[in-house]
């Protein structure tokens, strides 16, 4: 009985619908109230109602920094990093309606750390044998695919960490120009976001293969490792 019995928001006070309830630390808040907080925010289950009627609060007043933003220069291209020179902060956003939006204006002092996080995914190529099985060539070949992420660590009482991804689709390790266009996007963000931080702090860029790649003479395919001898993905010989 207990269970299906009527909530109400403890924010607004609205009925909450049947699936429509946010479970906080000590109350309940409807979706409506939910989409005002910061997208950057995870923690709501183990958040009080009080500090939620904070945040709250945060996202009211932060309304006005964005409608006196003043963009001086764009990075990205979905999400969309804007930087304001003049008042050294910076906002994230998705949609080119910044007030309907309201991200998070953030002053860039406030960054900690920024980082590219390249994630590599490989699958292996595969040859059909005389007895029509899938087996591997004689020097393993792979297909290569990255995502390229941006890792932003900051002081904020809300969110410790923004995440986004720069490519709406996966990158072919094929694509030479793509796979450099997005990692001069990624440094390029984490240039600008590196405040007064040393820029050997901030412009660090990491990734789960083991270098970045360089590139088959051969094919253009991405190669891993200086000590690579042979292409992943076309088999030829990396030097001469």
């Amino acid at each position: 009985m207990g269970f299906f019995s009527k909530k109400y928001c403890d924010i607004c006070g609205e009925k909450i619908s049947l699936i429509g309830n946010k479970k906080l630390d000590d109350g309940n808040m409807c979706k409506t109230c939910a989409k005002k907080l910061s997208p950057w925010f995870s923690d709501r289950r183990k958040t009080s109602l009080q500090d939620i009627n904070e945040q709250l609060k945060y996202r009211e007043d932060n309304k006005s920094k964005v409608s006196t933003f003043n963009v001086t220069r764009t990075l990205g291209s979905s999400p969309k990093v804007l930087i304001d020179d003049k008042d050294n902060q910076f906002m994230i956003a998705y949609d080119d309606n910044y007030l309907a939006e309201n991200p998070d204006v953030m002053d860039i002092s406030d960054v900690i750390n920024c980082v590219l996080d390249i994630d590599e995914n490989k699958t292996e190529i595969m040859r059909i044998d005389e007895d029509g099985r899938e087996v591997s060539h004689m020097v393993r070949r792979y297909d290569y695919s990255y995502n390229f992420n941006v890792i932003i660590n900051v002081n904020n009482p809300y969110f410790t960490e923004i995440k986004f991804k720069l490519n709406s689709f996966n990158v072919d390790g094929n694509s030479r120009r793509e796979f450099e266009d997005y990692k001069v996007m990624g440094e390029e963000i984490c240039a600008a976001l590196s405040g007064a931080q040393s820029r050997a702090q901030t412009n660090d860029t990491r990734t789960n293969a083991s270098t970045v790649p360089a590139f088959c003479p051969n094919c253009g395919a991405p190669t891993q490792g200086v000590e690579a001898k042979f292409c992943g993905s076309c088999g030829k010989p990396l030097n001469g």
